[in-house]
């Protein structure tokens, strides 16, 4: 993979003040109360970039889409955004607290080429395709990414890292503090800090680069927005047919990327639990002898202080139900509640029980093994017959609300999920293979508005 350094564009602190005021989280984590709270905290936030409202009335001259563009071009006419003088790779330092401990995240801000999924960059899950019509609206209009992809690499022999280290001696462009409520993540604890060099240096640019280049790149966040910038780029290059393919290097030839380590200590995945409902009192009365086929089930009792930390701080709460549940379920494939009033039900999969037919025949070894794949396959699909892309799966990282959901029987089931571990989603990526959609979340998510990639 090509990686580049690029002439990044930056809030004028000098005009806007507060940096946490105007950056924002990307557009796929954003609800519309979310939208409403970012808009209303500055006019200058990078929301009126990365997810503009809707307004009544838009049309395909008049949409988000265009007051997007308008509202881009006329801060960089304005000085609100500056362009910088020179290249650079942006060395971004994210801290932030999980389970009641400050960790750090280092990741490398660069322009990387686009290539083909499967071409020295790897996607890790399956995706769905109405977000990609939405951000190549948006790519069009704007010509720029206001947010990065993220993707992670492997430094076997521990070359980069001390580059890394070595570039973060110097005086930072970007030191801002956070409070978690401004990013409205849903497993914040406290503030988040970011800190963000520019690396100018020509030498050590070059020293960075050819580190990576033979690096396999697995995507991690972002695969949407990686799709969208291969379909902008195929576009703009039907303008351009004449050029030939040696002489194809422009902007849209790249997307903004953060680079993480595989091994880095910041690195933290987080499970999305699943939440079902539309199943017949039938079928959900023959599940639990079902599930005896392929898993053994152990019933925990739920009673005592398990839950009785709803009232409690929700940072706090969080760390209490995390810590519990993953206790609780230890290294089986995953729990159940709604199946037994008042009990999570641990299903561990059986050694004497094959699965070779309940899975597709083309999927790989790792994929068999991973607990979201169980779920989907033998549970969901073959023995409640729920559809992956129908009404009656949700999805949560909120254990209590999950809890609730089921005692408000707002939902029959809930499917409590253990974290991916790194190791898992390499493994499936190095077999060419794929998790299922919505199995891993990269937390915490970086947010737009700290450097902007033009594409022109």
């Amino acid at each position: 993979m090509e990686i580049c350094p690029f002439r990044g564009i930056r809030y004028n602190q000098g005009i806007i003040g507060d940096l946490a005021a105007v950056i924002s989280p990307p557009y796929d984590v954003i609800t519309p109360e979310q939208q409403n709270f970012h808009c209303e905290m500055s006019d200058y936030n990078a929301i009126h970039l990365e997810l503009p409202p809707r307004q009544v009335g838009d049309n395909d001259s008049n949409s988000k889409y265009s007051r997007a563009s308008i509202t881009f071009q006329q801060w960089l006419k304005q000085g609100i955004l500056q362009i910088d003088d020179c290249p650079a790779f942006y060395l971004h330092d994210h801290y932030f607290t999980y389970l009641g401990e400050e960790r750090k995240r280092r990741g490398l801000i660069a322009r990387v080429k686009l290539e083909p999924w499967g071409t020295g960059i790897y996607p890790h899950e399956e995706t769905y395709s109405k977000a990609k019509g939405d951000r190549l609206q948006l790519m069009r209009a704007c010509r720029a990414n206001f947010s990065p992809v993220f993707s992670l690499y492997q430094d076997p022999e521990q070359k980069i890292a001390p580059l890394l280290a070595e570039a973060s001696q110097v005086k930072p462009i970007i030191e801002m503090s956070v409070p978690s409520s401004l990013m409205k993540e849903e497993q914040g604890e406290g503030d988040e800090r970011h800190i963000i060099w520019a690396i100018t240096d020509t030498s050590l640019i070059h020293q960075i680069s050819q580190s990576l280049v033979a690096q396999p790149l697995y995507m991690a966040d972002g695969h949407h927005r990686y799709e969208t910038a291969l379909a902008y780029q195929q576009e703009r290059h039907s303008y351009h047919s004449e050029r030939s393919e040696e002489s194809r290097n422009e902007a849209y030839d790249y997307t903004m990327m953060e680079l993480v380590n595989f091994s880095d200590p910041g690195l933290v995945i987080l499970p999305l639990h699943r939440l079902a409902r539309g199943i017949a009192p039938s079928t959900l009365a023959k599940l639990e002898s079902q599930l005896g086929n392929f898993f053994t089930l152990d019933f925990v009792p739920l009673t005592g202080d398990f839950f009785s930390h709803c009232g409690e701080p929700k940072p706090r709460a969080k760390r209490r139900e995390s810590e519990a549940i993953s206790k609780m379920i230890g290294e089986a494939t995953l729990g159940i509640l709604g199946l037994e009033a008042q009990f999570l039900v641990v299903l561990k999969q059986r050694q004497d029980a094959s699965i070779e037919t309940m899975i597709p025949g083309n999927r790989s070894q790792a994929y068999r093994q991973f607990s979201v794949s169980l779920l989907n396959h033998i549970i969901l699909d073959k023995m409640l017959g729920l559809a992956q892309n129908s009404g009656d799966i949700a999805y949560t990282m909120n254990v209590n609300e999950a809890y609730q959901q089921i005692k408000e029987s707002k939902y029959q089931l809930a499917f409590l999920l253990t974290p991916p571990q790194p190791k898992i989603v390499k493994a499936v990526v190095n077999a060419k293979d794929k998790l299922p959609r919505k199995s891993t979340y990269f937390y915490p998510k970086d947010p737009a508005g700290l450097v902007i990639n033009p594409l022109d």
